[in-house]
């Protein structure tokens, strides 16, 4: 996170318990705020891993209180279903910023409209990649998030769990606020406007070195 915080076209940073744990993170109050001594000006997103709305406000509002550029993030459901509405209205009205997110349908994105506060910083974060590892083409439904959002100055929308570098592309033409990206996809970043001939004789010298290195016969 501090490499990526170095780097001015990244103007913010998110994590998730599910990430955290794949980094092998034990406490989360003591990594969150290790990073929040150094990083003090991009905004982060922290979650919360609560199932039930009254203890998740709890943790919202002690996350919130870390550090003045933290987002909170919340899911739009529980595990349950029950949507997350009423929280976030009181989260907001709060001062809290949130980061909604797990959503994946624009009725999602309607709803939760209705209940942030239009003075208070926000993202809406609609998982783009999820949608489109469904068959469905993210982009109408992100175009149209867009428009639901116009009410919400303060809101921004966020392009989540992107699949592709082309996903970049594709979030800027429509204006998205915001794309998440992957170390992944950053790194592909070198490969804007390669000459497709040469990146044709890259790759079928790969094929060839790895089949000389493997030692193949027929």
């Amino acid at each position: 996170m501090f490499e990526m915080a170095a780097k001015p076209y990244i103007k913010g940073l998110t994590t998730n318990p599910t990430l955290m744990r794949k980094a092998g993170i034990k406490d989360y109050k003591s990594f969150a705020l290790e990073v929040l001594a150094e990083i003090r000006e991009k905004p982060i997103s922290f979650e919360v891993f609560s199932d039930e709305f009254d203890q998740m406000e709890k943790q919202a509002l002690e996350i919130a209180s870390w550090a003045s550029n933290v987002y909170v993030k919340i899911p739009i459901t529980n595990t349950r279903q029950e949507p997350v509405f009423d929280l976030a209205r009181q989260l907001s009205m709060q001062g809290v910023k949130l980061n909604v997110t797990a959503i994946l349908s624009l009725n999602q994105v309607k709803g939760i409209a209705n209940y942030l506060n239009p003075e208070v910083p926000s993202y809406v974060s609609v998982f783009a990649g999820r949608v489109a590892d469904t068959g469905r083409d993210p982009v109408p439904l992100m175009t149209a998030a867009l428009e639901l959002l116009r009410c919400l100055p303060k809101a921004e929308l966020i392009w989540a769990s992107p699949r592709e570098l082309l996903n970049v592309f594709q979030a800027n033409t429509i204006g998205c606020h915001i794309i998440t990206v992957t170390n992944d996809v950053l790194k592909k970043l070198d490969l804007v406007e390669r000459d497709l001939g040469d990146y044709s004789l890259d790759t079928v010298k790969m094929f060839y070195n790895d089949a000389v290195a493997a030692g193949y016969t027929i």
